[in-house]
């Protein structure tokens, strides 16, 4: 009886749950994955982000370091120790029970504009960080299409293996009834062999960009299903003048420049460090009577004391200070010079990729046009083969032709499609085209 009531308590709850585990699980799986929501889980979830906003926020930190050095650093601390004689100074300061000691800039030329060139590090870092947000957007996407282009490729390559199969086996029989010679195996084993070879790197790539794809967006691989529709098609390809516009609003540029700005505040600040500087000051102390403060200042001893005033500095001379500015002078300098390295290295990818997008779209063009002429030979050699004036063996080569073509015509497509990502990733169009994917 107890047995029983297990069973159906068992039947009642348990499977409820377990068939709701697997419902879940199944429509997780089946749940495609678009091109935007890759993207969006990329941008948030890959290591490359997470570096980014370590970067922010490191930049952020450097800001308030050195605007916080106008607010009082205040400093609680105690000085104990014993006196024989005269109470001298522990570490520069009256032996005492309690000393609170508060310091901050008031005016200080150099400070000034090493906040000035944190400020300049700060927007330097995020411009370097929409670089690298283009980046992981750019490298999502591709990955995208190219499993998308294996996905698709993969059906073919499969019919066309079991193409070589089947006429690996026709062959066989031709040669049993003594129509094709023996020499015919070889090249029908070739074929067949050719196909498996095909397979192999398809399952392969696709294998590996499935892994890439749930490094970018933190996805199990099995959970992983594309969505070739969600992927928009490419605007045609802008003109030059709208090009060499959107490079100059390059995020690597802007960056660039940002940091040479930076390092010229710098350079100033370093020379500034040589001006004269007004820091606010002040100090509260609690002395103790066992440090002989009544045997040598019977009526003037307090326990309580205080000061509050400002320390002025005239910096007169200091060869260090002064080799050191000298040194950042040549930091300006170089960052400047790069500056005009990076526009030039930005123009030239420009340029690299406005003509490969040319080059591209004629091979792609020649691609088709082979295909094409493939296909339309194979359908010729069926009719001749039918009518027994082409073997077997040549439709089987033809076919073969007519796949290794259509391979050709897609790798050329996610060529070009490789293209054209990367010119809109330089025109800064690229995360727009995203957002239009459904």
């Amino acid at each position: 009886m107890e047995t029983r009531l297990n069973s159906l308590l068992l039947a009642r709850f348990f499977l409820p749950a377990v068939c709701f585990v697997l419902s879940a699980s199944i429509s997780l799986k089946a749940e495609p994955l678009t091109l935007k929501r890759a993207v969006e889980l990329a941008i948030r979830r890959s290591p490359a982000a997470a570096e980014l906003n370590a970067e922010d926020q490191r930049a952020v930190a450097s800001l308030q370091e050195a605007r916080n050095q106008y607010l009082p650093q205040l400093l609680i601390g105690s000085g104990l120790g014993d006196s024989w004689g005269y109470p001298l100074s522990l570490e520069g300061a009256a032996p005492s029970l309690v000393n609170i000691n508060a310091q901050s800039a008031l005016l200080n030329p150099a400070l000034r504009d090493f906040v000035r060139a944190a400020r300049s590090d700060l927007k330097a870092t995020q411009e370097a960080s929409k670089d690298r947000r283009n980046q992981i957007i750019q490298d999502t996407v591709l990955t995208y299409l190219e499993l998308v282009k294996w996905e698709q490729l993969i059906d073919r390559v499969r019919e066309q293996h079991q193409d070589a199969s089947r006429m690996e086996r026709v062959v066989e029989e031709r040669i049993q009834q003594g129509v094709d010679s023996p020499q015919s195996m070889n090249q029908a084993r070739l074929v067949t062999a050719r196909a498996t070879l095909h397979l192999s790197q398809a399952k392969g790539a696709v294998d590996v960009l499935e892994s890439r794809l749930s490094q970018l967006t933190g996805l199990p691989v099995s959970s992983i299903q594309t969505a070739p529709d969600s992927v928009p098609s490419l605007p045609e390809p802008p003109s030059e003048d709208t090009v060499a516009a959107g490079s100059e609003s390059n995020p690597a540029i802007s960056s660039a420049e940002q940091h040479a700005l930076a390092q010229d505040f710098r350079a100033r600040a370093e020379h500034r460090s040589l001006w004269p500087s007004i820091d606010f000051a002040s100090q509260y102390a609690v002395l103790a009577k066992f440090n002989n403060w009544v045997q040598f200042f019977p009526r003037a001893f307090q326990r309580n004391n205080a000061t509050v005033g400002v320390v002025i500095r005239f910096p007169v001379f200091n060869a260090g200070q002064k080799a050191h500015a000298e040194a950042a002078d040549a930091d300006a300098l170089r960052a400047r010079q790069e500056v005009e390295a990076t526009k030039n290295q930005v123009s030239q990818e420009t340029l690299r990729l406005e003509r490969a997008v040319e080059q591209l779209a004629a091979a792609r063009k020649v691609s088709q046009l082979e295909y094409e002429i493939a296909k339309s030979n194979v359908d010729a050699l069926v009719i001749r083969m039918n009518s027994g004036s082409a073997g077997v063996h040549d439709a089987a080569l033809a076919r073969t032709e007519m796949f290794e073509k259509y391979n050709a015509l897609q790798d050329a497509g996610f060529e070009l499609s490789k293209a054209r990502i990367g010119l809109l990733r330089t025109t800064g169009e690229l995360e727009s085209w995203v957002e239009q994917s459904k």
